[in-house]
């Protein structure tokens, strides 16, 4: 079976910074590229972070560059996201993602709040 269980959310003032980890089993996390989502309230599910199956590469989007580092310990098929200068509009339930070619799975999210 399975399954991407999303850890580390909770609240966080601006400026703050949080570690999110995503423990994935039931699949050979090694071969997969694996991605953060998140998803805002009123808004659509956009990509934050991408790293390959080896981790050798990563892609962020602009609004997360500099901010945001994506990094994966195929030992503990684990991938983590590192959020520092947090801002109010990186609140949103964050999603870990694992895909390979016509597989994709999903986490069921954990909830991010920056707010003083």
């Amino acid at each position: 079976q399975v399954q991407l269980v999303e850890s580390g959310g909770g609240l966080v003032q601006p400026g703050g910074s949080l570690r999110l980890s995503c423990a994935a089993s039931g699949f050979t996390f090694s071969n997969y590229a694996m991605n953060w989502y998140r998803q805002a309230p009123g808004k659509e599910r956009e990509l934050v972070a991408a790293i390959s199956s080896a981790g050798g590469s990563t892609n962020y989007p602009d609004s997360v560059k500099g901010r945001f580092t994506i990094s994966r310990d195929n030992a503990k098929n684990t991938v983590y996201l590192q959020m520092n200068s947090l801002k109010p509009d990186d609140t949103a339930v964050y999603y870990c993602n694992a895909r390979r070619l016509a597989y994709n799975y999903w986490g069921k999210g954990t909830l991010v709040t920056v707010s003083s």
